[in-house]
Formats: structure tokens, sequence, C-alpha cells
């Protein structure tokens, strides 16, 4: 797979304001949110996996849902956007 654009300062500020901003409203799966928060960071998943001692498989199943992640390795993953790992309610179904 190839490397993305790295994400322009402003873009880069964008995409963490909007991730922020949806895990406050509970639009954010945390599959989408690992991979939101990756992608934010201007990390390809290797780069990501390096970073918090995973593999880039387990980065992969994370992305994908398909993980079955520790509360450990999600706190990891969420700390540098000062986000925790809890119960969060679910907004009605429309």
């Amino acid at each position: 797979m190839g490397r993305r654009k790295p994400l322009g300062r402003q873009e880069a500020f964008e995409a963490r304001r909007e991730l922020c901003r949806a895990v406050e409203e509970g639009r954010v799966a945390w599959s989408d949110g690992v991979r939101r928060i990756r992608r934010a960071l201007g990390m390809t998943q290797a780069e990501l996996a390096s970073a918090f001692d995973l593999t880039v498989r387990q980065v992969s199943e994370l992305e994908s849902g398909r993980a079955n992640p520790t509360v450990a390795t999600l706190a990891r993953v969420a700390e540098p956007f000062g986000f925790t790992v809890g119960f969060v309610s679910r907004a009605p179904r429309r």
C-alpha cells in the first residue's frame, strides 16, 4: 500500500478537530476512531504500529473492526488525543 500525501498543518488541525467533535457527539465507532486518529497524525499503518508497539496486522484489524483489542491497547492509541476508553451511550437511532 502506498503512502498517503501528508496532511498540511491546517488539514491536520481540521481532521483532529472534526475527530474530537465526532467523538463528543458519539458518532465514532472505535474501529473508525483508530483509523481517524492515525490519519490525523499523518501516519501510515506501519508507522502507527511502530509508534504504539503493535503489528501492522493488528492496526489493520483494529481499523477494520475485526480485532478484539484490550482496553490497554485502545487506551495507548487514544492517549495522544486525550481520549479515554469507557462506556458511551449510543445516540438514539433514527
